[in-house]
């Protein structure tokens, strides 16, 4: 399928929610509630409506294999998941109460909604270094940030962002490339209407077309630090709901443990969640998923652990993009350990 339109996209700032700010720096200033230990919860089961950005994927295959074996239902959860889409905003459901989680594809939206005082926070994430990349072909080769130089670059509207603080970090000015408004599909790459595409490695259905001439330069082999797939809260759950979320930790992580370690049978319980997906396509996306679930950092720190300094990167970058017109955020107004730490002696430590 070919994209509608090849146009030249033009740097915008978009606005973020500024409405849902109010309260904030009261929820900051509430006392921490007391954690719950494992098998502590409510007889009924805690409903948890969880946000996603996107269409139902493979991007959920854990939290599909907790859910069909049964490990919400041991930590007391039942767990919907709510997807999200093109028209959908997802950090206003959260903001709103409509879902109690939110997971984001990115960092950079949870970092400028929070600037903007709206009281959100991270407590875990999902993908511990972003699989976004550049593709070319071996013809053409771009194996660092220079081979960018005077190339037709293709990136979705959504992506915009990515590659512009990629080009920021590598002192490359916006006139020395041209950037192209494409889709997720690789055919203008193929029939030369492009020279490069900007897409996410885990879109391993779309990338089949490029085959062996594939030529690839990740965003974070460049020196652009940014976690993709964060969970976050409201700070209001975060501080009187945390037994909730930790036991949200605790059985999303066995679900993902158990895809790395089961992965057919993973695959199976992902189709049967979401019988539109194609089996064979997600078996090699689910491989590439689960690169990005764990690494070493995983194996040291267990599932969803983060960096404090990874974060700092990722403010110090986009603060010299101007993405903060508000402020700039902290560290510590960004996410919370305090989930993570709640859950330490139970998240899978693999990598």
């Amino acid at each position: 399928m070919r994209p509608k339109s090849l146009s030249p996209i033009f740097p915008a700032r978009r606005e973020f929610i500024g409405a849902c700010a109010a309260g904030s720096l009261a929820l900051a200033a509430a006392p921490a509630a007391v954690f719950l230990s494992a098998g502590g919860h409510a007889e009924s089961p805690a409903r948890i409506n969880f946000q996603i950005g996107w269409l139902n994927s493979n991007n959920q295959t854990g939290e599909v294999c907790a859910k069909r074996m049964g490990f919400y239902e041991q930590e007391g959860v039942e767990l919907n998941i709510v997807q999200g889409g093109p028209n959908i905003d997802g950090l206003s459901r959260v903001m709103a109460g409509r879902a109690e989680v939110g997971q984001l594809s990115s960092t950079p939206s949870l970092m400028v909604a929070v600037s903007q005082n709206v009281p959100l926070k991270c407590f875990a994430v999902g993908a511990q270094q972003h699989p976004f990349c550049f593709f070319s072909r071996k013809r053409a080769p771009v194996r660092s940030a220079r081979d960018l130089l005077g190339k037709r670059i293709g990136v979705s509207p959504t992506s915009l962002i990515l590659v512009r603080v990629f080009l920021a970090k590598n002192a490359i000015d916006l006139r020395d490339v041209t950037l192209m408004t494409t889709g997720s599909d690789m055919t203008p790459l193929v029939t030369g209407e492009v020279d490069v595409m900007a897409g996410w490695l885990t879109n391993t259905a779309a990338l089949k077309i490029l085959g062996a001439d594939r030529v690839d330069l990740r965003l974070w082999d460049a020196g652009v630090r940014l976690y993709a797939h964060p969970y976050y809260a409201t700070l209001q759950t975060i501080v009187d709901r945390p037994d909730l979320l930790a036991r949200f930790v605790r059985a999303t992580s066995r679900g993902w443990e158990f895809a790395f370690n089961n992965r057919e049978k993973a695959l199976d319980l992902l189709i049967a969640e979401f019988p539109h997906l194609n089996a064979e396509d997600e078996r090699s996306a689910l491989d590439v998923m689960l690169s990005y679930a764990f690494n070493g950092a995983t194996k040291k720190g267990g599932w969803g652990i983060m960096d404090k300094d990874v974060w700092a990167d990722q403010i110090e970058l986009f603060a010299r993009l101007g993405q903060f017109p508000k402020k700039v955020p902290r560290v510590d107004d960004l996410v919370t350990m305090d989930i993570l730490n709640a859950t330490r002696d139970i998240r899978p430590r693999i990598g």
